[in-house]
């Protein structure tokens, strides 16, 4: 059966009620008087006869029945009749159309007891719960947008009209996107109360993937070079990834626009796209393009000028201009020229510059005149600069970074500049700027920086228990932006039977006003140097130190070190490799006092601190104990990291670290008795040699050695392998190796003053669809060496693997898995590796 809709049924009640009046005798009212519908289709109940005219009456009380959740107030809001007015059925469907036009009711009936109007309604229900799934390719938040402007939200009134609605461009979203097997099925749930829950279980179904593209009409240019710049690909073993296979409307429409352009950039005027046809395969998974196109001709430009208002010397702007005479017209050229016009005069005010490049064609002579018409507009100035979305950090920590003041002269170049510093900060995931024009003037704008603030820093806790060790604790908590102030704070503790550590570090980056950074770091450690697979030694340390900072320039910095350690040995003969033993006699000592000293240079042109992809980031830094410490030596470290973004699928990180260290003061040389250690027993199975004596004593079952210590001291060695240096391998376990004693057939990992380790990165960040997270492909390679003059290019290691780093609440996550290429027979291999915080 067909179902009438309600506006319809409305209509034909008012006609049968017309003609009813105009056919009834005068008498047949007062039936109607006592009917409490006399202007619907039922018919009238007998009754009395009364006084009152056939086709109106005056209005003496309205009553509403029917109301669940609005409020009668609410009905004779929108109610056109009031007490005392003169009621007829022109009147009643006035108020019946206009109560239907509030979207509140499903039926709206009017009826008459004597003089009482009476409006019986049938409320439309209210959504408890709308609940969208199965979307993927489209986000909940995106689709709820659009919910909202139809106005199918929790707590409105149901329409189902408007899920119609919804069905219809939610069908039209997802065609643009190339899904032509989606369906949409919404399902509506009765409640108690007159409510609703609507469910829209949507089924995205596959995109239409794009089989074949075929150009008609280029014959100077082949297909293949012309279709490299589209968006749009056929399926290719990369679309897997790319997804550049997938049809998309607008996908299409770009890549148009973009083969307009590849023409118009190579001198082509009359280029023009004449036809365009998309056809899909009867399953609608296939899509195959077809683009007619003329050529024409090619242009040459005849004549350049700069016309209009320059504000600046009229030879300065006409530098900007890439176009000259005789050369091949590009539009792109006219562009990039229209735009650095634009930008310089951005940069001294004029925000609202522009320059209309005007041509004038010969299409006779094949060429073209450019008039380059400079509009430079008012000149503008900053009322204010305005942060939102900064729910931790205080406007302070985002002021300081301006580069673009209040009270200034707009300027492009500090806009951009502030906010490229803003992303250096790390405190945030998304950085916009957007520069607004203040009501009712024509040279004030506000400029508003909008960011997304993410977690900048990390916790954490572990507990454990083991038979070695015994009980072992550790709890670590590092804060970037410490309350919201962009102090760094770091605090550690990590204690256990062999272990116990105590760390706190804390940096200012504005001490002044200028951006003078000052800090401290204090620490403690007590422990095994086994423990991270390093040669088995402990030791006792501890250290005070103050750190600096001075910006020399927007992206290069001079930072400097001063403090004051001690570092006490124990070695285990027997155990620990014998040139530190021999070291250790041949100081004579086993505490290292030292007077500390560094100073370096950093370079960071990065364009964004948590997730670059573009820019440069090199430090350059030399250590040296002060002379007067009980060894003398210095190290010279340097870090190259940088960002080549290929495209907006790749993103290539080339990175190098290079070290060398050395002792500058005196060598030291002893001639010394050395008695060897007790034996070992079960109450001690880490017998110490007693102190080395010298001279010896006559007769004396000691036995004579010279020991020598020269060259880095072996606590001060660089290491290489891990999470950080080369992939695939345990941290630490590259380069020189020793063994404890000559007959050992374990040896020791002891590092080397030479540290040489690479990297070539390939990172895919929109491989996973959120900025917190990316996929990387390596190649690392590296080693440590015992000095330079021991350097072979063929004893480095390398390996290659896939990273997936994660920027979680908890802190930065990376996890690799590495298979290596190159590796030595006592390399100790490790090839799933994890490591929580640190560097992103």
């Amino acid at each position: 059966m067909t179902r009438i809709p309600p506006r319809r049924l409305l209509a034909r009640r008012l006609l049968v009620l017309a003609l009813a009046s105009a056919l009834a005798p005068a008498t047949a009212l007062p039936a109607m008087a006592q009917s409490a519908d006399p202007f619907s289709l039922s018919p009238p109940a007998p009754a009395a006869p009364a006084a009152t005219s056939p086709d109106a009456f005056t209005v003496s009380e309205i009553r509403v029945d029917g109301l669940q959740r609005i409020a009668a107030g609410t009905v004779f809001t929108y109610l056109p009749i009031q007490r005392g007015d003169t009621m007829d059925l022109a009147r009643a469907g006035d108020a019946i159309r206009a109560l239907y036009g509030t979207g509140f009711f499903e039926d709206v009936q009017i009826g008459r007891q004597g003089d009482i109007v009476v409006v019986t309604v049938t409320e439309r229900p209210a959504i408890n719960r709308l609940t969208l799934t199965g979307n993927k390719d489209i986000k909940t938040e995106d689709l709820q947008v659009g919910l909202n402007e139809i106005g199918l939200t929790e707590g409105n009134t149901f329409d189902r009209l408007a899920l119609d609605r919804v069905t219809q461009e939610l069908t039209r979203q997802y065609n643009n996107r190339g899904k032509y097997n989606v369906e949409i099925a919404p399902t509506v749930r009765q409640l108690d109360r007159n409510r609703v829950d609507i469910t829209i279980a949507i089924d995205e179904g596959k995109a239409a993937k794009i089989r074949h593209i075929n150009l008609i009409g280029n014959e100077i240019y082949e297909q293949e070079a012309i279709l490299d710049t589209w968006e749009s690909r056929e399926s290719n073993w990369l679309s897997w990834y790319r997804s550049d296979d997938q049809y998309s409307r607008e996908k299409l429409s770009g890549d148009l626009e973009k083969l307009n352009n590849y023409y118009l950039d190579r001198g082509y005027v009359d280029f023009s796209i004449d036809n365009t046809q998309v056809s899909i395969s009867p399953d609608r998974q296939d899509m195959f393009i077809t683009a007619g196109l003329s050529e024409g001709d090619q242009y040459t430009v005849s004549d350049v000028q700069v016309s209009g208002d320059t504000v600046l010397d009229k030879q300065s702007i006409e530098e900007l201009v890439l176009v000259q005479p005789e050369q091949i017209f590009s539009r792109r050229l006219l562009e990039i020229s229209a735009d650095a016009i634009t930008a310089r005069l951005g940069n001294i005010g004029h925000a609202f510059a522009q320059v209309n490049p005007i041509p004038d064609i010969d299409r006779e002579n094949k060429t073209v005149g450019i008039n380059m018409q400079v509009v430079p507009g008012p000149r503008v100035n900053v009322r204010r600069v305005v942060f939102k979305g900064n729910t931790r950090s205080t406007d302070e920590v985002l002021r300081r970074e301006m580069r673009q003041f209040e009270g200034a002269w707009y300027s492009q170049a500090a806009i951009d500049r502030s906010k490229i510093r803003l992303q250096g900060l790390g405190f945030f995931e998304a950085v916009d700027v957007e520069t607004q024009p203040v009501p009712g003037s024509n040279d004030e704008v506000d400029v508003v920086f909008s960011v997304k603030e993410t977690t900048s820093g990390s916790f954490v806790f572990g507990l454990g228990f083991s038979q070695l060790s015994g009980l072992s604790t550790q709890i670590q908590l590092s804060q970037d932006n410490f309350l919201g102030s962009g102090n760094r704070v770091s605090v550690q503790a990590q204690r256990n039977d062999f272990l116990q550590r105590y760390d706190f570090s804390y940096v200012n980056p504005y001490f002044t006003d200028s951006g003078v950074s000052l800090g401290y770091n204090l620490w403690w450690r007590e422990f095994d140097n086994s423990d991270f697979n390093a040669a088995q030694y402990s030791s006792t340390s501890g250290a005070g130190q103050m750190v600096f900072g001075v910006p020399i320039t927007e992206t290069d910095t001079v930072q400097g070190l001063i403090g004051i350690d001690s570092n006490q040995i124990f070695a285990f003969p027997g155990a620990t490799p014998q040139p530190i033993v021999d070291y250790i006699d041949a100081v004579g000592q086993r505490t290292f006092h030292a007077w500390r000293g560094e100073i370096g240079w950093g370079r960071n042109t990065l364009n964004n601190a948590l997730t670059p992809t573009r820019g440069t980031f090199q430090r350059i830094w030399l250590e040296a104990t002060l002379p007067g410490s009980t060894v003398e030596y210095f190290k010279l470290n340097y870090n190259f990291s940088k960002f080549w973004p290929l495209s907006r699928h790749f993103v290539l990180n080339t990175r190098a670290e290079l070290g060398y260290g050395d002792s500058y003061g005196d060598t030291f040389t002893r001639n010394i008795c050395h008695t060897p250690p007790p034996p070992r027993t079960e109450d001690n199975p880490n017998p110490q040699s007693p102190e080395p004596s010298d001279p010896c004593l006559p007769d004396s079952p000691d036995y004579n050695k010279t020991v020598t210590a020269d060259g880095l001291p072996f606590f001060e060695n660089f290491y290489a392998g891990g999470t950080r240096s080369v992939r695939g391998f345990q941290d630490n376990t590259l380069g020189p190796r020793q063994a404890p004693f000559a007959e050992s057939t374990f040896s020791q990992p002891v590092g080397g003053s030479l540290k040489t380790v690479g990297s070539f990165e390939m990172i895919f960040p929109t491989l996973l669809d959120t900025p917190a997270a990316r996929v990387s492909a390596f190649l690392d390679f590296g080693n440590v060496y015992d000095g330079v003059d021991n350097f072979d290019a063929g004893e480095l290691r390398a390996s290659t693997g896939i990273a997936l780093m994660w920027r979680s609440p908890m802190g930065p996550i990376t996890i690799s898995y590495a298979h290596p290429l190159r590796k030595g027979n006592e390399d100790e291999v490790e090839r799933l590796q994890f490591s929580f915080g640190g560097s992103f």
